[in-house]
């Protein structure tokens, strides 16, 4: 699927001439207030709908939306789901929110620093490869299984460009805390 995109200087200068546009940051709660762009709001990826863009006020399926994340990968994600629910103008801003802050663009900047979701999935994934070879030299040989079940779903991410984990991974409690 082909998505409209527009570079971060780009879209300053429309919100200079449209400041009630609504841009959305797809990141998680954590990492939205790490650093965020000015004019954006917390909606995280698995809440974009048109329920969750209504609970941001905005509800007009023919206006734009632009859509930010860390550094774009989740917001091609959320431009498709945006269109299914009949969104006609999803916008990506490219490089997401690190083009944003090296672009020199207006950031509120939190005081906590966050793991990222990407960093987050390498942790798990490598913790519980780890286990399984652990659990198939120590216990029982069939526990490699689980270590080849998470290669196997890093191959499937790669390809796809759906990760599972990720998406698991971004419901968790600490990645849903409450929205600055």
């Amino acid at each position: 699927m082909s998505h409209a995109t527009i570079t971060p200087s780009e879209l300053a200068r429309t919100l200079y001439s449209a400041p009630a546009s609504t841009v959305i940051d797809v990141r998680t709660p954590g990492e939205f207030a790490e650093a965020r762009a000015v004019p954006a709001r917390n909606l995280p990826l698995p809440d974009v709908s048109k329920a969750g863009l209504a609970s941001l006020g905005h509800s007009d399926t023919d206006a734009p939306v632009y859509v930010l994340c860390q550094s774009g990968r989740r917001a091609v994600a959320a431009s498709d789901k945006l269109a299914a629910a009949g969104f006609r103008q999803p916008v990506v801003v490219t490089g997401g929110t690190e083009a944003w802050i090296a672009a020199g663009l207006p950031v509120v900047v939190g005081g906590k620093k966050a793991v990222g979701l990407e960093r987050q999935i390498r942790i798990a994934a490598g913790a519980i490869a780890l286990t399984g070879a652990l659990l198939a030299q120590f216990v029982h040989p069939a526990f490699i299984w689980i270590s080849g079940f998470v290669g196997a779903g890093l191959v499937f991410a790669g390809v796809t460009d759906i990760c599972a984990m990720g998406l698991l991974l971004a419901r968790a409690p600490w990645n849903r805390a409450s929205k600055p």
